[in-house]
């Protein structure tokens, strides 16, 4: 039966800790799915939401962007981490403006994220301005007049408009245009602080900043790298394409810091062996990396690669391909003639041995495919670390063939599709040439700010209106303490969202929250009728999303809608876009895209068929590479990795299986074995007993970068299977330890699988310990 908003917070004296599972979904899944779903929406909304979701005409998942089939659909097509997002979103909680009265600002942010997300959906506008203790109710028109005094007060280059990569395409394209309209590209988005740096990889070396492959290719895949990530909490319907690819005779290797359960064995509830427990066997190879040294990994397999073509002239190299397709081949030849083993060994944490078995797998498979998701990406030298997979496809071909292709796995469900829509803020000029021709506007040139560029923004007081679309700004980033205190300094914050979130309490002097429709939500007040949105997933399909549930508020607005408000308080009636015409009928919005956007001519039309479209992909249609010398590169990076400081480790951040982002479903991570709490550090027993620690020990958390640190208090080792000198935490939790100047170079994503630190002990408190 529906249960009401928790009325308890997180209580970490309440710790429970057992053993890891090796095993990932399951029955257990199914149940605590269906749980969570009737807890938050009751068993009649719950069943008509589920069974929509991921379903031809039906709504895509809020959750991760892994794509569905072409072909057939199950009837449940979603897993338990997408049943915990709709459940979130289809609550029937609801945060009324008696909520915000009863709740002073200073009561909320003593609040958690788990305890604030958990009171269910925002009904109302509301605003709190200087001096006020309360949010207090206030009218649509009112909100967007205050919005539009305030933009037209400050200039372009002062106001910011962040993306959460929950909106869909329409809303993303019309945010841009308002952006750009207003006169700036500062356009800060979830990607980059996720998979920036696989665009800058990819973009110079294959000519496009996506994957290359397709849902077929990961099932008819020989050989399949998973790096760098944990499917079975982060995107578990990738579970069920690995073991098909199992099924049809292909190999799996895993690469990953922590032995997580669902890269070892996938119990899918919905065929016979998964039900009674058995499952499907997936790593045939786990190679237990430590963090930050894939790059000395990748210069290691590519060595044997080349080593084995020169004793077996043409095992290994598809010369053909790298002849007609590529550059860069003899440096790249002469970069890896050599290799130091010590050093790689010690860097690594692996043996040679296991190196080498790898590599003769990679010397056997004639189609390969590497997927990598944010362990790869949030480290300095994080772009080269992804060249040198490119290296590696590109040596044995293994691009625009089946089975064959990079695969960087998105997180967010249309953080792909946002970037397709524009925004971004170092747009191409084509990009901006198409705006203004289609609109008669004059976008500006100059480069915008990215998600680490805004917190230094806001640091130095250089932004006085900041625009939400979605997220949670203020605890997704890096320097916690410090952006929330900047936060706070900013004239006008505007949060559009579904839930209350953190983001909410260290406001603006004046912060209006906007309440929206979710995926799940009938869209339906406007004059043409119901609409239906677009989303893109990681493979580069373009499909319908629409919601069926009835709003539980009559004060929502869709998120085009919002917009279309925004620009018109902002502009006035008499502005070059017809914002009103695109808040009104969607089709209008596509009809702008289609001329503006490559790959989406007959955008309407297309959207209606049976499984949508695919956009162009060079790579992967024609074998062709759009760099500006039209070949694919080979590039040569010098090794690097991680090595802490005497008495420190490397601290990775990581999810919970219940929760997404910054979005906290519950406290069970059971795979991991951890319930009831989150301010743990996982830590190796060896690591524990050298730095002077037991298991259980209480401590606080120190971190060092140039010279300064930061610190984060009330943390509990927990003694765990993870390399030598590598720690992990969750997120964001940890993000307080994080240095705003610690990122990737070339992508500027933060560095979250990157920090040193060191624990400080603090006063035993009692923890329950599971059997």
């Amino acid at each position: 039966m529906k249960r009401g908003a928790p009325v308890e917070d997180i209580d970490e004296n309440n710790l429970v800790v057992g053993k890891p599972k090796t095993h990932a979904a399951g029955i257990e899944a199914v149940v605590v799915a269906l749980d969570r779903g009737i807890a938050q929406a009751g068993l009649a909304r719950t069943a008509r939401s589920l069974l929509r979701l991921n379903q031809r005409d039906g709504t895509d998942c809020p959750g991760c962007a892994w794509p569905e089939s072409q072909g057939h659909r199950k009837t449940a097509e979603f897993c338990e981490n997408g049943a915990k997002a709709v459940a979130e979103e289809a609550t029937l909680r609801t945060v009324t403006p008696e909520f915000w009265a009863k709740h002073s600002i200073e009561e909320l942010k003593s609040k958690t994220e788990y305890w604030l997300g958990n009171q269910g959906r925002i009904t109302h506008p509301v605003v709190i301005r200087p001096g006020d203790t309360h949010y207090s109710q206030i009218t649509w028109d009112d909100a967007f007049a205050l919005i539009g005094e305030r933009i037209r007060e400050t200039t372009a280059d002062r106001t910011v408009f962040y993306t959460s990569g929950r909106t869909a395409n329409e809303a993303a394209f019309m945010y841009q245009l308002f952006a750009r309209s207003i006169g700036t590209n500062n356009l800060p988005d979830c990607s980059n602080m996720c998979h920036e740096s696989s665009g800058s990889a990819l973009n110079p070396t294959i000519g496009i900043g996506k994957g290359t492959v397709s849902l077929e290719d990961i099932h008819h895949a020989e050989l399949i790298f998973v790096i760098g990530q944990n499917p079975g909490t982060n995107h578990p319907r990738m579970l069920s394409a690995l073991a098909e690819c199992k099924g049809n005779g292909g190999k799996i290797v895993a690469v990953n810091p922590l032995p997580e359960a669902g890269l070892f064995n996938f119990r899918d509830p919905q065929t016979v062996t998964g039900a009674i427990g058995k499952g499907v066997d997936l790593a045939d190879e786990f190679l237990q990396i430590k963090v930050g040294a894939d790059l000395a990994l990748f210069q290691a397999l590519g060595h044997l690669l080349l080593e084995e073509e020169e004793r077996v002239p043409g095992s290994v190299v598809d010369h053909e391909f790298v002849a007609q397709n590529t550059d860069g081949i003899d440096a790249y030849r002469a970069a890896r003639k050599t290799i130091n083993w010590a050093e790689t060994e010690a860097a690594t944490g692996l043996t040679r041995a296991e190196i080498t078995k790898v590599a003769m797998m990679m010397v056997a498979s004639k189609a390969t495919i590497i997927c990598w998701a944010l362990g790869l990406t949030q480290q300095p030298h994080s772009v080269n670390t992804l060249k040198e997979i490119i290296n590696l496809l590109l040596l044995q071909g293994n691009f625009g063939k089946p089975g064959a292709g990079a695969c960087p796995v998105r997180g967010h469900s249309n953080v792909q599709g946002d970037r397709t829509m524009g925004v971004w803020e170092k747009p191409q000029e084509w990009m901006l040439a198409a705006l203004d021709k289609e609109f008669g506007i004059e976008s500006p040139r100059e480069h915008g700010l990215d998600s680490v560029d805004t917190v230094n923004a806001f640091e130095n007081d250089n932004v006085d209106v900041f625009v939400s679309m979605g997220g949670n700004f203020a605890l997704a980033c890096s320097d916690t303490v410090l952006l929330e205190a900047a936060m706070q300094r900013v004239g006008l914050t505007v949060s559009i969202s579904t839930k209350p979130n953190r983001s909410h309490v260290m406001h603006g002097q004046t912060s209006l929250i906007l309440p929206t429709l979710g995926r799940t939500d009938t869209d339906d007040k406007h004059p043409s009728g119901r609409q239906v949105l677009s989303v893109e997933d990681s493979m580069s399909v373009v499909r319908t999303t629409q919601g069926r549930l009835e709003p539980v508020s009559d004060h929502l607005l869709a998120e085009p809608v919002i917009v279309a408000r925004m620009a018109i308080a902002t502009f006035g009636e008499d502005h070059p876009v017809n914002w009103r015409e695109m808040a009104e009928d969607y089709d209008v919005i596509r009809d702008h895209i289609s001329r503006v956007i490559p790959g989406f001519t007959d955008f309407n039309a297309r959207l209606k068929t049976k499984n949508g479209f695919i956009l162009p992909n060079p790579p992967r249609d024609t074998r062709s590479f759009k760099t500006d010398i039209g070949l694919a590169r080979f590039t040569v990076s010098p090794l690097e990795y991680l090595t802490p400081p005497a008495g420190h480790l490397i601290l990775q951040t990581m999810r919970s299986h219940d929760q997404y982002n910054t979005t906290f479903y519950g406290l069970d991570d059971r795979y991991r074995g951890i319930s009831n709490g989150r301010r743990v550090i996982l830590i190796n027993a060896d690591d524990a007993i050298e730095l002077g620690f037991a298991d259980r020990d209480q401590v606080d958390v120190i971190s060092t970068f140039r010279g300064e640190e930061r610190r984060a208090d009330n943390f509990r080792l927990v003694v765990y299977p993870t390399p030598r000198g590598c720690a992990a935490a969750y997120f964001p939790e940890a993000n307080a330890l994080m240095h705003r100047e610690l990122v990737a170079r070339e992508s500027n994503t933060p560095g979250y699988k990157a920090m040193a630190v060191r624990f400080i002990a603090r006063s035993e408190e009692n923890v329950l310990v599971a059997d």
